[in-house]
């Protein structure tokens, strides 16, 4: 008994982080980002009440009330009935526009710049730093000073104003911070990978699919996510090389807004503008922890 009322219980002590007390600089950091949510999800907010209201509730001026009647008709309208210019097709016509560009658009060009920033990255060839400063130095050419060149230069090999033609600019013009990216990544990865797959007797196609794109995916998702956004929701060049029956959605979007005759139906310009978001938004936040990922991987070697 004596020994056993010498043995006590050992209390193990309280476990998890230390709770942290409100500081004025932890409250004033709250503070400020309670304000720039507020700020950023404000016109979200007033789009989203005003694509439900009907137009007799809108000239009332309450724009950050909530709808007396939810209604989707003008969401409908906006879809599928909604006169961009002569054409009151609505904006779906732009958004099937949109994906004949985007998908293929998006698939060339990460495959194009992994395929150069793999090569880039492993293996030396003659000119290669030449080429990779090329590529940058297009990357902070403004946009504008390509445009009547290649209009030029389309319409002389006959595709200007064609489906190609809008594939091959989105392609072109994304190649460069791709390119980056991917050399970044791979120039990150050990090189005794590849060092071990040229003894096993791989070539650059075999090292590159088997190898190299098996490790890319954080890369890959980033890559497509700025393609995503960029091309989507592109409008200069949709209307300069996309052509009248391949618009995409931002320019129909842009003929509903400033097309309409008489009143202005700010129901239907809500509803069609939140459609024309919504697919970068979902890609976004669908895939968004894998964008801070893939672009720090590459951010110590480079």
């Amino acid at each position: 008994m004596a020994v056993v009322d010498s043995v006590k219980p050992v209390m193990s002590g309280p476990t998890g982080r230390k709770p942290q007390h409100l500081s004025p600089g932890r409250i004033g950091l709250y503070v400020f980002l309670v304000m720039a949510a507020i700020f950023f999800l404000l016109p979200l907010y007033v789009m989203i009440m005003t694509s439900l209201k009907s137009m007799p509730e809108i000239r009332q001026g309450n724009i950050f009330s909530f709808p007396q009647a939810f209604s989707l008709d003008a969401w409908i309208q906006a879809w599928s009935s909604a006169c961009t210019g002569l054409d009151c097709g609505g904006i779906r016509v732009g958004f099937w526009n949109s994906v004949k560009i985007l998908i293929p658009s998006m698939i060339l060009s990460i495959f194009i710049a992994s395929l150069t920033g793999y090569a880039l990255s492993f293996w030396r060839v003659r000119g290669a730093n030449v080429l990779f400063a090329i590529l940058l130095l297009g990357a902070f050419i403004p946009y504008q000073v390509f445009i009547y060149p290649l209009v030029r230069l389309y319409a002389a090999i006959g595709i200007y104003s064609t489906l190609p033609c809008i594939i091959i600019t989105h392609t072109v013009f994304g190649l460069p911070v791709l390119t980056l990216l991917f050399r970044n990544y791979y120039a990150s990865l050990p090189l005794e990978l590849f060092k071990a797959a040229r003894v096993d007797g791989a070539g650059l196609w075999q090292i590159f699919f088997r190898l190299m794109l098996p490790m890319s995916a954080p890369i890959l998702v980033v890559a497509a996510i700025l393609q995503v956004t960029g091309i989507w929701n592109d409008f200069l060049f949709g209307v300069v090389f996309a052509g009248r029956e391949n618009l995409p959605m931002t320019v129909q979007l842009n003929n509903i807004v400033n097309s309409t005759q008489g009143e202005k139906l700010y129901n239907v310009n809500m509803a069609a503008t939140i459609l024309t978001a919504l697919v970068p938004l979902i890609v976004y936040f669908g895939s968004g922890r894998w964008f801070v990922r893939g672009i720090t991987s590459g951010a110590v070697k480079g």
